[in-house]
């Protein structure tokens, strides 16, 4: 009995934050759209988030590049097809694992830090002291990291599936004695926009995810040193369960669109 009243709490508590979260997506779109704007704020964040993370995205898409050539082209050399490298690993790339994999590397670390941010400032009462000056703390806070997450992750993620590529091609060269020329020129044979576009347009809203989740949880942060912990780490948890939920339906809709 106490175990059934446990999970009926635990769900009653998940689904009232979905409404929360909800709730505070409503009240983004209403501000973003009312003056004042928040221009160098914004600026500022977009630089922030974008050039501290280019370095981690960088390495991580050579990486994955470099690890997912190697894992495949012995299998592929099995059927005798390693012609079908390039068209394989460029199409797998830019379609799935590089927007998913680079989105969780980013919510890991834009997601947390805005999370632990804003919920420091919810602890020091500085969001109040603004409150109280005049300022409208929403706007100039949370609409300018969510706008900046929104409009530089679909470029981390480009620059992180130019790198895997650039790592994949790297491999082959070494591998499988194919210059740099010919395997681009296979990987651009084999993308179509039906594989760029969905993939791109997925990618401003696993931004947008990022940047709603983690400024929410910084924004109701609880009182207490402990509570920023909490939000940082909430804010990951939360944003990598919904970054697989928006994959699935856009996987699902671009199935639907390009497929028929």
């Amino acid at each position: 009995m106490i175990a059934t009243k446990t999970i009926q709490d635990k769900m009653f508590s998940f689904f009232n934050q979905i409404g929360d979260i909800s709730f505070f997506a409503i009240r983004f779109f209403k501000e973003v759209f009312t003056k004042p704007f928040e221009w160098k704020e914004l600026i500022r964040q977009c630089y922030n988030i974008g050039n501290k993370s280019i370095l981690l995205v960088s390495v991580t898409g050579f990486i994955l590049g470099l690890v997912f050539t190697l894992q495949s082209r012995p299998t592929l050399m099995e059927f005798g097809a390693e012609s079908w490298m390039p068209s394989m690993v460029s199409i797998s790339i830019v379609r799935e694992i590089g927007p998913v994999i680079i989105a969780l590397i980013c919510a890991g670390r834009i997601g947390s830090g805005i999370g632990a941010e804003l919920g420091s400032m919810k602890v020091t009462e500085q969001i109040d002291a603004m409150e109280v000056s005049g300022t409208n703390p929403f706007k100039y806070l949370v609409v300018t990291r969510i706008l900046a997450t929104t409009l530089m992750l679909p470029l981390l993620i480009i620059i992180g599936d130019a790198v895997a590529l650039l790592g994949s091609a790297i491999i082959e060269y070494l591998k499988g004695d194919v210059s740099f020329l010919l395997y681009f020129n296979k990987v651009f044979d084999a993308l179509q926009f039906s594989d760029i576009i969905p993939a791109t347009v997925k990618s401003f809203y696993f931004g947008f995810a990022i940047g709603l989740v983690g400024c929410y949880k910084g924004y109701n942060c609880a009182k207490g040193t402990v509570g920023v912990g909490e939000a940082s780490n909430a804010a990951v948890v939360y944003t990598s369960m919904l970054l697989f939920i928006i994959d699935f339906i856009a996987v699902f809709i671009t199935d639907i669109f390009f497929e028929v």
